[in-house]
This record gives structure tokens, C-alpha cells and sequence, in this order.
């Protein structure tokens, strides 16, 4: 194999990109790109930098073995057990798809579809997942899904984001078994705005145990509150809770 093509084996098989191995080496990402185009060749101080990267000898990473012959076969890139796939068609230097998986170090997964241990990509899965779409034991993106979430609609065990649900959420609109936002449904519910839950505690709050300025005791229904009077009540406070909500909520 000619040093171009494994120049170009190595560094995708390591998901990096030609700017991320360019950092790592100390060059430009064109230098990359003539180097695995055969325009140039490497200097033999940058040639040691690459082997040092790639976890290999300079003599594996020209293919030639010790005598001086040409390896007949590509060398692995390290002695972890792993499995990995990387699609050959590119966008912005990251592969459509990137598959990453196993033991051992730069076990990353970066492509528009990432799935790997850490995986960073616009859907990616992976035990740390970044995306526009991720899902993962620890996740973060637009959407994310995962044990421990973050993202703009976060879903999780733990969920954090503008809208969160989960055992534990936190965010604007909170829904969970314990839910903390300024609109919070759940078993505990604690809004600044509203809260409907066994506990509830907001400006406006219903449940079973409820406390804040305008508390609505569910025990109490038909006695002394109406469905009609919490509509009205977050009419007046202009609260942008959906109607339909706080109508399936009360029954009304």
C-alpha cells in the first residue's frame, strides 16, 4: 500500500479529520490533503509525528518491514478489540456514516451519523453522545435521549433542557416524577408559574398537597374551586399554559 492511501486509512480509521490531524501533527489541513494525494510527502521530523499519533513505527507507517520489503498486509492501528466502519462518501471532511466501537484509545466516532463509545455527530449514538439528535447513557443535543439528558427537548432519567421529561426533570417545562421548572407537572412539582402534581408548590399550584399565592386542593374539588376558576386564574396571570392541558388535567 502506498504511503498516500495508508496516510488516509490511518486518520479515518482513527476518526479524525485532516484539520483534526493536522493539529495533532503541527501542519495545515492542505498539508494533509497533498500527503494523501500523493502531491507531497512529509518531512521525516512530521513522518515520526504521524507514527507517534498513529501508535505506530515509521517503518509500518512507509509499509516496510524491517528487511526492507513491503508489508502484505494493513497493519492494525492498536491491539484493542474494536469494530469499526467508515463511510466513504464525505461532507465537510466527516464521513456520511461512522461506526466506532470497542476497547482502547481515539475509540471516538465523528460523522453526520456517529455511533460509537463517544460519539459526535448530527445523530449520534453512543455511551457519550452530541448531536442534533443523541442518544446515550450521558447525551446532549437539540434532542436527546439517554440515562443523564441535556438538550433542548431533553428525555432521561435525569433531564435537563427547555423541555424535560424524566424520573428528574429540570427546565422550563418540567415533567417527571420529581419536576422542577417554571411549568411543572409530576409526582413532586415545583413551578414558579404552575405546578400540578401529588405535591404541587407554584403561583399557581394543584394537587393533592399543594402550597403558593393561588393553591387548588384536588380533595377539595367541587367545595371550594371549579376547573373554570383556574382557567380563568391563568387567563388573568396570562400564563401560556395550553387550554387543552389544564382542561385534560381538571376534567373540564
Amino acid at each position: 500500500m502506498e504511503f498516500s492511501e495508508k496516510l488516509t486509512s490511518l486518520r479515518r480509521q482513527h476518526g479524525l479529520s485532516q484539520e483534526a490531524l493536522g493539529d495533532l501533527v503541527g501542519v495545515s489541513r492542505q498539508a494533509i490533503s497533498k500527503w494523501e494525494t500523493g502531491q507531497t510527502t512529509p518531512e521525516t521530523g512530521k513522518l515520526i509525528e504521524l507514527a507517534r499519533v498513529f501508535e505506530i513505527s515509521t517503518d509500518e507507517l512507509l509499509g516496510l518491514s524491517v528487511n526492507g520489503g513491503q508489508t502484505s498486509a494493513e497493519p492494525a492501528v492498536n491491539s484493542s478489540v474494536g469494530y469499526e466502519y467508515r463511510s466513504p462518501r464525505e461532507f465537510f471532511g466527516l464521513p456520511l456514516v461512522h461506526i466506532n466501537l470497542g476497547r482502547g484509545r481515539g475509540r471516538q466516532a465523528r460523522g453526520i451519523i456517529a455511533v460509537g463509545n463517544s460519539a459526535v455527530g448530527l445523530v449520534a449514538v453512543g455511551f457519550a453522545a452530541s448531536g442534533l439528535v443523541s442518544i446515550g447513557c450521558a447525551s446532549c443535543g437539540l434532542i436527546s435521549l439517554g440515562c443523564l439528558a441535556a438538550g433542548l427537548a431533553a428525555f432521561g432519567s435525569v433531564a435537563a433542557g427547555p423541555i424535560a421529561v424524566g424520573a428528574i426533570a429540570v427546565g422550563i417545562y418540567a415533567v417527571g416524577g420529581l419536576a422542577v421548572g417554571q411549568y411543572a407537572l409530576g409526582g413532586a412539582a415545583i413551578g414558579s408559574d404552575f405546578a400540578y402534581g401529588g405535591y404541587a408548590s407554584a403561583k399557581i399550584a394543584i394537587g393533592d398537597a399543594c402550597s403558593g399565592a393561588h393553591p387548588f386542593p384536588l380533595k377539595m374539588k367541587g367545595l371550594e374551586w371549579s376547573p373554570s376558576d383556574v382557567l380563568a386564574l391563568t387567563d388573568a396571570a396570562r400564563l401560556p399554559v395550553p387550554r387543552w392541558l389544564l382542561k385534560l388535567l381538571l376534567g373540564a
